[in-house]
């Protein structure tokens, strides 16, 4: 059962969302000939990960106005002012090249105007229509076309193999390479390599409401917190403000209706009929996703009926015909779920989203372990406290891209390490665990965990709340410890890889909830009821967690405000404070 299989690579990617894929494509351009580049991935290429689930669009200023200055102070007033300023410009920055790369280059095939430019719909919580989309199916364009590339380029692809620990050199200093569970068999595999990506996607599937699907359960930042590296903003869960809600007899619940269903003019009601986001933001519904998930929150609990959970979204008064004709996708998911969204109401809740917080890394995706390199949405502080609707997949592709291009540079003067033994055979050890116990349900657990979340650390905060939440969250740890698999077939043994997948979730939950009591104010995402007030843009500071063996400390570090302070703009004088028509 420990026998551990070997096999040697020069760069390792972890995952294959945007940002592995891209990483891949851009170290075959930049490393050098005969460089070994791998893909190893949880699932399958190109059918698993959360880029392939992305409905809106991707962000990129393309002029009529718009400009990357716009987008940047878009993204850094959007972020609360707790972005890293050279990351945020970077990702802007980068987009306009990205996108020609993703048109001209990868072969994607985007809506289009009447003159043959690219179509860019209105987000909330930005100052010009620049969301590029493919109807609102934008995310399995792209992953589609990107697979093609990737599977004709002859990368190493290791599919249906888990990562479950990062292993450094016995110094420490040094990334030596990542054991890994090959699901076919069972068995492990460590894989040296000289570079490694970790791209494997956030994934808060801890929250009763969430929207990635099941299999995504924070592995990479768990891995990442336990090899001692510095995690920053775990407290910014983004809780999307309109999840389906069908009924907890389906999936589909928590499943996204996108931003752009707002930003076309989509009305939010309660169950009087009324529209409120007014009363909470001036912006109404095109508030940013933080601000309309607060007044939905707030919205349901004044309700105070488990028969009313949500609130609904109403499109028909901007024409039935019209919103099955720009919403296809999401018209006939309603309807596979008894709704008609085109023509009458559908009930919407806060859902878990996506998540802002993630490993330190500099604006080439370097970690401070030589050999490790992190992109997508396991890096934390392009987006600090909050991140702008369609800057999620703008940010796996541009990093992937300027990852891979780092790694193929680097890799040149980097040799094979030699891992720690002692703590290879610990990640082994903790593997192996469950199946040594009494065989016994996991599910219940995660219900658990997933109602803690969702009650004690969710939209909105207290300190006793997230004290208590604490407290419950390492109830159910402790419980997982005495939950065992059966270990007669490890072969797709999903059993075990459920336990596993609850472990991280466990691991990287308890992090949330003690970065959240950190932090004694609100911003963006993290909104506390008992410190209301911002705590004063300039004076930002964000949280930096690091754990040292069982000793989880949470630090906060000021933000460098490198390019722009608050009150500030790098806009020019005279410049228009919006350029989107106002519904």
């Amino acid at each position: 059962m420990t026998a551990l299989e070997h096999h040697d690579t020069d760069i390792l990617i972890l995952g294959s969302g945007g940002a592995g894929l891209f990483a891949a494509l851009h170290a075959q351009q930049t490393a050098p000939e005969g460089t070994k580049i791998t893909i190893a991935v949880k699932g399958l290429i190109g059918k698993s990960g959360c880029t392939r689930m992305v409905q809106g669009g991707y962000n990129v200023a393309l002029g009529g106005g718009d400009t990357v200055e716009r987008h940047f102070m878009d993204t850094i007033e959007g972020g609360k002012w707790l972005p890293n300023q050279d990351m945020a410009w970077r990702l802007c920055e980068q987009a306009v090249v990205r996108i020609r790369e993703l048109e001209n280059e990868v072969g994607c095939f985007f809506d289009r105007n009447p003159d043959g430019t690219l179509h860019q719909k209105a987000f909330a919580g930005q100052t010009a229509d620049r969301t590029v989309h493919k109807g609102d199916l934008t995310g399995i364009e792209i992953i589609n076309r990107l697979m093609e590339k990737v599977l004709a380029s002859g990368v190493e692809k290791l599919q249906e193999h888990r990562a479950i620990g990062l292993i450094p050199t016995a110094d420490g200093a040094s990334l030596a390479g990542v054991l890994m569970i090959d699901m076919r068999t069972g068995r492990f595999r460590f894989v040296r390599a000289k570079a490694v990506l970790m791209a494997t996607g956030g994934g808060p599937t801890m929250y009763k409401y969430h929207t990635p699907s099941g299999d995504k359960t924070m592995d990479g930042l768990a891995m990442a917190l336990r090899a001692g590296l510095p995690l920053r903003d775990m407290e910014m869960v983004q809780f999307h403000p309109t999840g389906l809600l069908a009924g907890s007899h389906t999936r589909m619940t928590g499943t996204v209706l996108e931003e752009g269903l707002r930003g076309a003019g989509g009305q939010l009601l309660n169950h009087a009929g009324q529209r409120f986001m007014f009363d909470y933001d001036q912006k109404g519904e095109r508030a940013t996703r933080d601000v309309v998930s607060r007044g939905i929150y707030a919205e349901m609990r004044k309700a105070n009926d488990p028969e009313q959970e949500g609130v609904f979204i109403s499109m028909s008064h901007l024409g039935p015909e019209n919103v099955r004709q720009k919403f296809k996708g999401m018209v006939k998911r309603c309807a596979d779920s008894g709704f008609d969204l085109a023509a009458g109401q559908v009930e919407v809740v806060p859902t878990a989203h996506y998540f802002m917080g993630g490993v330190v890394v500099d604006v080439d995706t370097r970690t401070e372990m030589e050999g490790l390199y992190v992109a997508g949405e396991d890096a934390g502080g392009a987006h600090g406290s909050n991140r702008l609707g369609g800057n999620g997949v703008a940010n796996s592709t541009v990093f992937g891209g300027i990852a891979g291009d780092t790694m193929g540079r680097d890799v040149a003067g980097m040799t094979l390490r030699d891992p720690d033994m002692t703590i290879l055979q610990a990640e082994i050890a903790r593997a192996v665990y469950p199946l040594m116990q009494k065989p016994d349900l996991i599910q219940p657990l995660r219900q658990s965990l997933q109602e803690v979340m969702w009650d004690n650390v969710g939209v909105m905060r207290t300190k006793t709340g997230m004290e208590q939440g604490l407290v419950r969250i390492q109830k159910v740890s402790d419980a997982l410890m005495k939950v065992g698999v059966d270990d007669t077939n490890l072969a797709f043994n999903l059993t075990w890889h459920d336990w596993l997948n609850m472990a991280s979730l466990c691991e990287v939950s308890e992090v949330i909830a003690k970065a959240g009591l950190a932090r004694e104010n609100s911003r963006g995402a993290h909104y506390r009821e008992d410190f209301p007030d911002d705590g004063g843009l300039e004076n930002s500071d964000y949280t930096v967690a690091r754990k040292s063996g069982d000793d989880l400390r949470v630090t906060r570090e000021p933000v460098a405000f490198t390019i722009v302070r608050p009150g500030e703009t790098i806009l020019p004088d005279g410049e228009p404070e919006t350029l989107v028509a106002q519904p």
